[in-house]
């Protein structure tokens, strides 16, 4: 908990106010004097309770406190009934008065009673809340309908191939920025992606953990990814108590790996696993929930088609997929561009009885082919398919550059 600065603490401040920020940190500095509740969610270490420190320094000398609800003291601040009680301990916890109260809240998934108090804190004392929470499995059930119109969600994912760069020292921050806010599918520069590819190859390979990206020798790159997974083991899964069902977990994620970019059979995974359909979507859900895999719908301009058709799987960071078990190049590209997209549209994929599909499908308009090496013919056939689908735009991203209008490199996202 930061109630007060010693000598140690401006050190630390120094530190995170020095560090690099993720680009979404320049997005949330916007809306720090706003009254609604900003939540930071996203998988474990990828850097959001560094970003919350960040914002907290960005806040300068106003009445301010951090807790981490990991510590069970901080928990017990929390705790009680009595609303006007909780505020006046916070207020002589700031040690000074001013307008406004900030307060930063680590892991708010560990105390959910807590949003109960931040809605009324909101409402009668104008305080502004900066929360993390570790998954969108617990949080769901955390910020029930009295929070509704309170809140602005906030997903930090690994990062993009702009961000990389960015932290790599490849690119400056306006650049990175500029790569941030560009649309993906505009004219490219072919010697500026030439001078890309090496570094881009490194990206596949290792993802886009901070910690991960920040690491200089390959070798302990790969110690800090199976770290990461480890940790994923020892804390997401708590909320599974039964080993068994971590087991199964476990032995689900081993069997997504060879099956990145297909549709999932269900029934098939079942039978392979020993167990029900049930509980092969209640683990899917759980590894979504928890931002470990993403699943990707079937193109369908009917809601309901859409909802009920089949998936395809893809994983949160192509360094951990890689960690886990191993993908062909193909496999390995098309869930890099899947993740390098993820917030730059609505995605979909098309499928036509396993006789003809479409890769990525963008926001209903734009059909994407995912090819190492894209060509004419990639082209032609995808964009004969996307005709009958009344898709807009056809394009091929490739690996291998091309000087083809319409096929494209992903070295820019």
């Amino acid at each position: 908990m930061a109630v007060g600065l010693d000598k140690n603490a401006h050190i630390c401040n120094n530190y995170f106010t020095n560090m690099k920020k993720r680009l979404l940190f320049y997005e949330l500095i916007r809306y720090l004097p706003h009254k609604n509740v900003l939540v930071i969610t996203g998988m474990r270490q990828v850097g959001k309770t560094t970003l919350m420190r960040q914002l907290y320094e960005e806040l300068g000398p106003v009445a301010k406190l951090w807790f981490d609800l990991d510590n069970p003291m901080d928990q017990k601040i929390f705790e009680g009934g009595d609303y006007r009680q909780t505020y006046e301990r916070l207020e002589t916890l700031a040690g000074k008065k001013q307008k406004r109260l900030f307060i930063c809240v680590d892991e708010i998934q560990n105390l959910p009673e807590i949003t109960k108090f931040i809605k009324y804190a909101i409402d009668h004392f104008k305080i502004k809340f900066i929360v993390t929470g570790s998954s969108s499995f617990y949080l769901r059930n955390l910020f029930p309908e009295s929070l509704s119109g309170r809140k602005f969600i906030y997903l930090l994912a690994p990062m993009n191939f702009s961000e990389y760069l960015y932290f790599s020292g490849k690119i400056n921050l306006e650049t990175a920025l500029r790569g941030q806010n560009h649309h993906p599918f505009l004219r490219q520069d072919a010697v500026l992606a030439e001078s890309r590819q090496s570094a881009y190859n490194n990206f596949l390979q290792f993802g886009g953990f901070p910690e991960v990206v920040l690491t200089e020798n390959l070798t302990t790159k790969r110690l800090v990814l199976k770290n990461i997974f480890s940790s994923f083991f020892e804390k997401d899964l708590q909320i599974l108590s039964d080993y068994k069902d971590i087991r199964e977990l476990r032995d689900l994620i081993l069997l997504l790996v060879p099956r990145v970019g297909q549709m999932l059979d269900i029934s098939k995974l079942a039978g392979e696993l020993g167990i029900n359909r049930v509980r092969i979507y209640q683990y899917l859900e759980f590894l979504q929930g928890t931002f470990f895999i993403r699943l990707l719908p079937k193109f369908s301009r009917s809601i309901d088609r859409a909802v009920a058709g089949g998936k395809k799987v893809y994983f949160c960071d192509t360094g951990i997929l890689t960690t886990i078990g191993s993908v062909n190049e193909g496999q390995l590209l098309e869930n890099a561009v899947v993740n390098q997209l993820s917030g730059k549209g609505e995605l979909a994929f098309y499928n036509q009885r396993n006789t003809a599909e479409i890769d990525l499908i963008v926001d209903k308009k734009i059909a994407l082919e995912i090819k190492l090496k894209g060509s004419p013919r990639d082209l032609e056939k995808t964009a004969k398919l996307a005709k009958k689908l009344k898709l807009k735009e056809t394009l091929v991203v490739s690996l291998s550059l091309s000087n083809l209008n319409k096929i494209i490199s992903p070295y820019y996202w």
